[in-house]
């Protein structure tokens, strides 16, 4: 039990919104009262691919009867590599609908992390987008005992040939009406290291793990399909099943596996869209979704705007301001960082304006800035408004398109200044706040509800409380039954009443609109919506006898920086030999010790996920000691304090300073790109 003095409950509505459902009842509802023949979208060489809700159902059912003839059974573990593609949606519905936990994993995971999900949830398959991913993990999938099927979204023709290749035994023959028996994935030789500058033989796996085209599971699940079958498998299909495990970062090395039921997402989803005003069923509604559905933010959305048959436009952030404008959604979910991103790009425009405009863009900015969301501009401000949207702010509203209804802004705090920035330019952005231990959505600001600084009203259903320390509790159908496989950790957030510890803090005011004010747990996330977990980044830098403390920081900015206090002592015994001065005030400035400590974090880089890297350091020339408050009693860095005392070094490493990826170009950065979902590739790194 734990003692909760402020607690808001969103009550439901009447009708049966909570009722017990799946998430293929989610899938039917839209088949049976929306039906729409371009209910999702994907890009794909230039041009959008469709497929119908009917044909997406029919799709996964297809998927579901192939996982079974090729020896899936209920419940086991499959592993879900993948592009936010319309393949990921046929993948992640099929998996459910046989029964199956399917398991997404981030592609921007180091294949370190990758390998520890399969093997810590023993998956007996792996479904994958394409060759060159497959071809990424194949040098490590020996270490994954558990694995006995790979199965390749999108495959080269001839696919036979290809096959036969990366086969150990068999024919690689063409699609047969059963799977070809006897045929295991070895590491071809084009992967295996060679010695000596030699071509080096294929390397075969321990275990037979079988290899297939989806279309070829889709092509033996049509050959078994009925519609007995398929409602056999749907009957079998119960709320209370697991749907998903969703591997989060946690305090430690290893990321915590989030154990999900239909009927915690299904809740979560019907709570926040039902709770939406004038959220309209049927096409008219148009989503554009960029965020990597491996993460339930972007899952739960996808699954509500199939439920309501809304048009779903699958993109990336390599095309997204193109996507915008080309698509005009009128709904889309975001970070923080795309919004700071366009908003520096607006004042940096801004700086090669004729001076008038100048005047015209601050007095617009000005007037942007007084803007209260959800309330109607009234007299002169309406007035001056009206004319700042004919000169200004028309041109913001046309970058999303021009028919944004609605900007749900979450996974990171956004400054309360751009909320009103673009709420007054035409863009109504909603601050939202959850978590995955909670399905995704606690709450977001919406209609009378809204004020920017603030997360908006709980969805109904939710219980929200403030701890007596001010952390932020939650209670409901959407919270998690633990984490998999460690009931340890499920112990230290769950109490048995229900209560769900978030490890963030905050306020509720009166009318029950909550606050984040801080953070209780270490880990934090950057404005893009990554979470970062810094001890194990701190460790890395630890290990050298050079550095005496290593702290991350970087909540709610958009990257991770480091604030160091170096070893004065080990670097006293070698100033002479390394040429250091360290008589100087400027000690910490000088640009041979940077060098030094560059290369230490250069080397803990190549161990972490890429958002987590750290991107600027600055040294320290104070101890943390007990007696100036940076040390608790037990001798662990105090970090609420060492963030308060050394505040303006934290900023200085978020300055106006430009980074490489900050220059203006047509679309988003690359790096930005990386954070936001895209460029997968190189951050699949060095595997220890």
């Amino acid at each position: 039990m734990v003692s909760v003095p402020t607690i808001y409950f969103a009550s439901l509505p009447p009708g049966d919104l909570m009722k017990a459902m799946t998430l293929l009842d989610l899938l039917d509802r839209a088949c049976d009262r929306t039906p729409h023949d371009q209910a999702i979208g994907h890009w794909q060489q230039g041009a959008w691919r469709f497929l119908s809700n009917q044909a997406l159902r029919t799709a996964a059912e297809e998927v579901a009867l192939g996982l079974h003839q090729v020896g899936l059974q209920r419940g086991d573990r499959v592993a879900l590599v993948m592009h936010s593609h319309v393949d990921f949606a046929i993948a992640d519905l099929g998996c459910l609908l046989a029964g199956v936990v399917d398991v997404p994993i981030d592609l921007t995971q180091t294949i370190e992390n990758i390998l520890f999900i399969v093997q810590h949830t023993e998956a007996k398959a792996l479904i994958i987008s394409d060759l060159d991913l497959l071809y990424q993990l194949l040098p490590y999938v020996w270490e994954a005992p558990s694995l006995q099927t790979v199965v390749v979204a999108q495959v080269p023709e001839p696919w036979g040939e290809v096959r036969r290749g990366l086969m150990a035994a068999g024919d690689g023959a063409d699609i047969g009406p059963l799977p070809p028996p006897q045929a295991c994935l070895q590491i071809p030789h084009f992967l295996c290291d060679s010695q000596g500058g030699q071509p080096c033989a294929a390397v075969p796996l321990p275990q037979c793990v079988s290899l297939y085209a989806l279309k070829e599971l889709r092509q033996w699940g049509r050959q078994t399909w009925s519609q007995q079958a398929v409602i056999s498998l749907r009957q079998a299909i119960h709320p209370e099943d697991v749907a998903t495990i969703l591997y989060i970062a946690s305090d430690g090395w290893r990321p915590h596996g989030v154990v999900l039921s239909h009927g915690n997402i299904t809740a979560n989803v019907l709570a926040a869209f039902s709770s939406y005003p004038d959220l309209r069923p049927g096409p008219d509604e148009v989503a554009l979704l960029f965020l990597p559905l491996t993460h339930i933010f972007a899952r739960v959305f996808l699954y509500g705007h199939l439920a309501y048959g809304h048009s779903i436009y699958l993109s990336d952030a390599n095309h997204l301001l193109k996507h915008l404008r080309r698509v005009q959604p009128t709904i889309l979910i975001t970070v923080p960082r795309l919004l700071e991103k366009l908003h520096e790009r607006i004042l940096e425009a801004g700086t090669h304006l004729g001076r008038f405009d100048q005047a015209v863009l601050r007095w617009a900015l000005g007037l942007g800035r007084r803007f209260q969301p959800g309330q109607s501009p009234q007299g002169l401000y309406r007035l001056q408004l009206q004319l700042a949207t004919r000169l200004v702010f028309h041109r913001w509203r046309m970058l999303f398109g021009g028919r944004l209804r609605a900007c749900i802004c979450g996974g990171a705090a956004l400054r309360p200044e751009l909320t009103r920035l673009f709420s007054a330019a035409g863009v109504p952005v909603l601050q939202g706040y959850g978590l995955t231990e909670a399905s995704g959505v606690l709450a977001y600001n919406r209609g009378p509800y809204q004020q920017a600084g603030t997360v908006g009203l709980p969805i109904p259903g939710a219980e929200v409380a403030i701890g007596a320390d001010g952390e932020i509790l939650v209670r409901g159908p959407f919270v998690m039954p633990g984490y998999y496989r460690d009931p340890e950790a499920t112990g230290q957030v769950l109490e048995p009443d229900g209560w769900l510890h978030t490890g963030d803090l905050g306020s509720l005011s009166p009318e029950g609109l909550l606050t984040i004010t801080g953070v209780k747990k270490a880990r934090f996330k950057l404005s893009t919506g990554k979470y970062v977990s810094p001890q194990p980044l701190e460790a890395e830098m630890m290990r050298s006898q050079l550095v005496a403390h290593a702290i991350a920081v970087g909540a709610n900015h958009k990257f991770c920086g480091m604030l160091i206090v170096p070893n004065w002592a080990v670097l006293a015994d070698h100033a002479q030999e390394w040429d250091l001065d360290l008589s100087q005030p400027d000690r910490c400035r000088q640009s041979r010790l940077l060098g030094i400590y560059q290369r230490l974090i250069d080397a803990a880089n190549c161990h972490l996920p890429y958002w987590s890297t750290v991107r600027r350091f600055r040294l320290l020339a104070t101890e943390l000691t007990r007696e100036n408050g940076l040390l608790r009693p037990d001798g662990q860095v105090d970090r609420q304090a060492v963030w308060r005392h050394f505040a303006t070094e934290i900023a200085e490493l978020y300055g106006d300073q430009p980074m490489p990826e900050d220059q203006a170009g047509d679309e988003i950065s690359t790096a930005d790109a990386s954070t936001l979902g895209a460029e997968p590739v190189r951050c699949m790194r060095e595997h220890r």
